[in-house]
């Protein structure tokens, strides 16, 4: 139901493929539950009304109905996915007067990290946005694959370990929203989703504050500490993160020297 709910304008683009979708796709189902309950209720034993043509082979007028209206259906629904794809491409950035806010998102073992680089803090399953700010994504994973979706925002995109993506979303409604990983990762995967606080500037840039008053920093050391894996993690915040830590993070997956990407320690079942 989120999903027809939308929060902001990627949301609300592919709320609207997919009724759009729907719509065309009914134009075949309701006539043929239509037509079957018409049928059995015409050509029942007790009609002795109905005709009975034993020796009717074919309707032209039939054969086409049946291959031009769903050949027709199929070309809009291929036309409108390909517009809808590159319309609302994740690494498409969004028109704004606003300069975007970039986020750092990793998928762990089984919790999600979020860097600000521009704040120079980090958060563990706590993800704050700006309303009518476009915000920009990075995404990786320090073990498996993983998917990211905020089905209030739109766009799912997938965090592969060694690997980075991109994805843009902007919220233009306040509220609390939930975010979680939609790609099985192991037995944690069922707890992997973390909030969601869109929330007008003036009210982030007060949670802003409130995280750099945190006692915790995350070093190389503490990095560490997070990446063993766990199960229903609290909410934690960094007043402080070491400046280079995202591509720390890919370049440890792509070189095999992470401390649960090498090892084995990595539970996918």
């Amino acid at each position: 139901m989120p999903l027809l709910d939308p929060s902001g304008p990627i949301g609300a683009a592919e709320k609207s493929v997919l009724l759009t979708a729907i719509g065309l796709m009914l134009i075949v189902v309701v006539p043929v539950f239509l037509m079957t309950f018409w049928f059995a209720w015409r050509y029942r034993a007790s009609n002795r009304k109905a005709r009975y043509a034993p020796e009717w082979a074919s309707s032209g007028k039939i054969e086409l109905a049946v291959w031009l209206v769903p050949a027709v259906i199929v070309s809009l629904l291929g036309l409108l996915t390909w517009n809808a794809t590159h319309r609302l491409s994740p690494y498409r950035p969004l028109a704004s007067a606003k300069d975007p806010l970039p986020i750092d998102a990793v998928a762990m073992n089984w919790k999600w990290l979020f860097i600000y680089p521009r704040q120079h803090i980090a958060t563990v399953n706590q993800l704050a946005l700006p309303t009518n700010v476009p915000v920009s994504f990075r995404l990786t994973s320090q073990t498996v694959m993983a998917s990211f979706f905020i089905p209030r925002l739109g766009s799912q995109i997938y965090a592969m370990p060694g690997m980075r993506t991109k994805l843009h979303l902007l919220a233009d409604k306040a509220g609390i929203y939930t975010g979680r990983n939609f790609q099985f990762s192991g037995r944690g995967y069922s707890w992997m989703q973390f909030q969601v606080i869109a929330t007008s500037p003036q009210k982030f840039d007060v949670w802003i504050d409130k995280i750099k008053r945190s006692s915790r920093k995350l070093n190389l050391a503490a990095f560490q500490k997070l990446e063993r894996p766990s199960i229903e993690t609290p909410t934690i915040y960094y007043a402080a993160v070491h400046p280079h830590l995202f591509e720390y993070i890919i370049h440890q997956v792509m070189t095999g020297q992470g401390t649960y990407a090498s090892n084995g320690a990595v539970d996918v079942g």
